[in-house]
């Protein structure tokens, strides 16, 4: 309907008739040839089209309001997970709460819009009695909702659940964004059952091999006063721990530390298994796997120097900030007794020096595929420096020095240094670096660019380069002493920049490249039994430029040799695989592809664990329901009494249909019966008139 019209409209509109009956006078009021009929018709269709004509040119938008009427809306949702169909209370009928819940759900859309959903580990709609959910996600829900019905008319919220939310945190503090009553059905049971279970394990996920380690297992028993348990861990089928466990209290906790050895290689698993007692409501809830990933010793780091010097300490001790780096410093003859295939990563610090050129080592070094930091000082024996490789050449002398600052190179992407570590190096002292210029032969990736003064150049400072695989770093200058020292400062701090600069070099020279030209490997090394198990795969040609332009074949094998066959979908430029979900165990994978006339073939491994969160609480939480539904205006109803939800709602005066205003403009022009309307009584006039000898 429009409400354009009111008292000035009104008033306009009667102008324009006036307007229109003047217009009608002028023209047929002294007409006297006309028929009397015929000429009263003419003067009111002139007078119609006058005042229409008025009308549009006065009013050349009409406004219309309509009211759209929204029925208040009930969203049921029921739990799905596992708890609810597993721990009921005492005289629960199943059978007969599905069929109650439907039946609620059919009432209720007589009279509302109903919207129902079913909840675990996701969200879906409809209903789901089925309860195999592993995980319990109620504030998802409720985000779902607040996302969905945002300015909807949302009448009340049904909520079916035991209370027990392990994942996702509590629904509680998202509730008031719904603006409705919350009405939750109490499932599950609050009366404490007979139970073992593993509640937390505390490790770590990477330790060196043949190190000890510890694991830390929280143990909780309810109900099971004067029981005994034997607390075991096993791994490869082996039992490497084991422990008798009295239950002394009728809730009892116990954190319980357990000393291990780190054999193996790889991605290891570690079963820790309480053995049951006699009528435990639940026995899944006993073991637990954790997977820790074993690796091979330390990374071995040698400094190589002359004699002592500041730098060296420096060095030392911001490589040895990171557990998985052994340092080893060697001066002068001891370096003749090493073997430089030893360490992953060798520091020539001023050598070949003026004092000591080292050359019978440097000579085994350079025959030993090992990476190398050349760092170069006053001591530095440049012509030697320059016979040793060819990557780059020194022409100057050590006897001259130069002090050079140092300022991040802004495309360096080989690891990250942000914008305050660039600031802060930039600020570091000077380095003293020999008097003359770099030249470097081939691809180099800059770290430092040095700085004079305050004017920058683009001589490289810190800079890494590459020799058939083999690594090679170069730092011009010594003083990484005064570096450390202008960090600290006179707070004495730790110097998290120096150290966080010398590590990540040094973490990036000793790690050697990949150049396998095919390569698969999981997304992770452990996935959770609800998660898709994705695998990712790359292949290069002789080039080493990724191609995927050949299929890629994977075959998946479980514990028990059952095989599953797969063919990976290409990204832009690689291969990708959603092999779905699988169910808990140890799997084995062997990928195949032909590039040319070579076959390719890559084998690995992942683990799929099976999630037991959902029996690690047992007990309902219905206080939790409880306040959910006081909060919010609500009420928490029994299974059984379920269907007088039905009344508690329809007596509900907040819970009410809403009549929306729906306003839009249109302009008249638009109403082509208008203009069919002066067009017809135009023409009939001029007819008449033609006809009658007016015209």
């Amino acid at each position: 309907m429009s409400d354009s019209f009111n008292f000035y409209t009104f008033l306009s509109l009667f102008v324009c008739l006036l307007i229109g009956v003047l217009f009608a006078w002028l023209l047929y009021g002294k007409t006297k040839d006309l028929d009397k009929r015929l000429r009263y018709g003419l003067a009111i269709a002139r007078t119609i089209v006058v005042t229409a004509i008025g009308f549009l040119l006065f009013f050349p938008l009409i406004r219309s309001v309509s009211y759209n009427p929204e029925k208040p809306i009930i969203v049921i949702g029921q739990d799905n997970s596992l708890s609810v169909g597993n721990i009921t209370s005492t005289g629960f009928n199943k059978q007969l709460y599905e069929e109650q819940m439907q039946r609620l759900a059919k009432e209720l859309s007589e009279q509302y819009e109903v919207s129902i959903y079913n909840f675990s580990d996701s969200v879906k709609s409809g209903f789901d009695f089925s309860n195999q959910g592993k995980l319990s996600n109620g504030a998802q829900l409720i985000a779902k909702l607040n996302d969905e019905y945002l300015n909807r008319n949302v009448g009340a919220v049904i909520l079916a659940s035991d209370g027990i939310f392990n994942r996702g945190g509590s629904p509680l503090y998202e509730l008031n964004k719904l603006k409705a009553p919350v009405y939750t059905i109490a499932l599950g049971d609050t009366v404490p059952k007979k139970d073992l279970l593993i509640a937390n394990i505390n490790h770590n996920n990477l330790v060196y091999r043949d190190n000890d380690f510890t694991i830390e297992v929280q143990v909780q028993a309810f109900e099971a006063r004067g029981t005994e348990s034997q607390l075991s861990v096993s791994t490869n089928g082996k039992r490497i721990y084991g422990e008798r466990l009295a239950v002394t209290s009728d809730a009892f906790v116990k954190n319980i530390p357990i000393k291990l050895k780190a054999t193996g290689l790889g991605l290891q698993k570690y079963t820790v298994e309480l053995s049951p007692v006699s009528s435990e409501i639940s026995e899944k809830n006993n073991v637990q796997l954790i997977f820790i990933d074993v690796i091979d010793a330390k990374q071995k780091v040698l400094i190589a120097a002359a004699g002592p010097h500041p730098d060296i300490t420096a060095l030392k001790q911001a490589i040895a900030v990171q557990k998985n780096f052994e340092v080893k410093v060697a001066m002068a003859e001891e370096l003749n007794t090493l073997r430089p295939e030893d360490y992953g990563l060798v520091i020539l610090y001023q050598l070949p020096s003026t004092v000591f050129d080292a050359s019978s080592f440097i000579n085994k070094l350079s025959a030993a595929n090992v990476a190398v930091w050349h760092i170069l000082g006053a001591q530095s024996n440049i012509n030697s420096f320059n016979q040793l490789q060819k990557q780059v050449r020194f022409s100057g002398s050590n006897n001259t020095l130069q002090e050079t600052f140092s300022d991040v190179n802004t495309g360096f992407t080989a690891f990250d240094l942000d914008k305050a570590m660039a600031k802060q190096i930039a600020s570091f002292d000077p380095l003293q670096a020999p008097f003359g210029n770099v030249v470097v032969n081939g691809n180099s990736s800059v770290v430092l660019n040095q700085r004079i003064g305050k004017i920058g150049t683009d001589y490289p400072q810190l800079f890494f380069m590459a020799d058939n695989g083999k690594k090679t770093g170069f730092l011009i200058g010594e003083g990484l002493w005064r570096w450390k020292l202008s960090e600290a400062g006179e707070a004495q701090q730790e110097p998290m920049v120096f150290n966080s600069l010398i590590s990540k070099t040094v973490q990036y020279l000793s790690v050697k490249d990949d150049k396998r030209k095919f390569k698969v490997y999981a997304a992770k090394n452990t996935f959770d039994e609800n998660e898709n198990i994705l695998l990712n795969a790359v292949l290069y040609n002789d080039s080493y430029v990724s191609v995927n332009t050949p299929d890629v074949s994977i075959t998946i094998k479980n514990d028990a040799g059952k095989a599953f066959k797969f063919l990976f979908s290409r990204t832009d430029a690689a291969y990708q695989l959603d092999a779905g979900t699988l169910p808990a165990g140890n799997y084995t994978y062997t990928a195949t592809t032909v590039l040319g006339n070579k076959n390719y073939a890559v084998q690995g491994v992942f683990y799929v664990n099976a999630m037991v969160a959902e029996y690690q609480q047992t007990v309902a939480n219905h206080q939790l329901l409880n306040t959910m539904s006081v909060q919010t205006g609500g009420k928490m109803y029994m299974p059984q009494d379920l269907l007088t939800l039905v009344d508690a709602i329809r007596s509900n005066d907040q819970i009410k249909t809403l009549s929306y205003e729906d306003r839009k403009y249109e302009e008249l022009i638009n109403f082509k019966w208008l203009f069919v309307l002066i067009m017809a009584l135009l023409t009939m006039e001029w007819f008449f008139r033609k006809r009658n000898g007016e015209i």
